[in-house]
């Protein structure tokens, strides 16, 4: 997000964590801004029947929990390194210093917090009162227009991911994807799905 010229010119500290080690947790205090350099992160709950519900995935060059560093509130969410991670670590009034000095930096990141609200806000429609099908649909028509693909779209998640992305079970998604296929919605070659 921030290219690594400017972010390091703000001394940030380039911490390393283990695959299965959680950067923060729900509840805790958002006081860091944090930059993938090298790795993947899910931000997930737990549901009170023990069900993780995944918030998103993040990778190389990207940020993640933002939102609460600008609205002075608790994490919403744990963030679990997939990988062997090296991290990007800014402490909260450096972060807004950075994007105080650097406004097109800060427009970016308001159009970055929008577009994981209008997500935020489909999933919430979706989970709430549409069949599977169209859950998995809304996903993968987001995820497409997200990566701006006008041609057929390759979807990166597993099965397993996109169970998680959507509150469904894993035997649900796979049905799912194969009644989408039959309605020639997306199509599936060589085990991956396209749009």
């Amino acid at each position: 997000m921030i290219p690594d010229l400017i972010l390091e010119r703000y001394l940030p500290k380039l911490r390393r964590y283990k695959k299965n080690e959680l950067v923060f947790t729900e509840g805790g205090k958002a006081s860091f801004y944090y930059q993938i350099k090298e790795g993947d992160v899910k931000m997930f709950n737990i549901t009170e029947d023990g069900k993780e519900f995944v918030q998103g995935y993040f990778t190389n060059n990207t940020s993640f929990g933002e939102p609460p560093l600008f609205s002075n509130s608790k994490y919403p969410a744990n963030a679990l390194c997939l990988s062997d991670c090296s991290i990007y670590i800014v402490p909260k009034e450096t972060f807004f210093q950075l994007l105080k000095e650097h406004t097109d930096i800060h427009l970016k990141f308001t159009e970055l917090i929008c577009k994981r609200m209008v997500y935020k806000a489909k999933i919430a429609k979706e989970v709430s009162i549409y069949p599977p099908e169209h859950r998995i649909l809304t996903l993968l028509n987001h995820l497409k227009e997200t990566a701006k693909v006008t041609t057929d779209f390759e979807v990166n998640l597993t099965r397993q991911q996109i169970s998680e992305l959507t509150g469904l079970r894993v035997e649900t998604v796979i049905r799912s994807i194969k009644k989408l296929e039959k309605l020639k919605k997306l199509y599936i070659k060589e085990r991956k799905v396209f749009l």
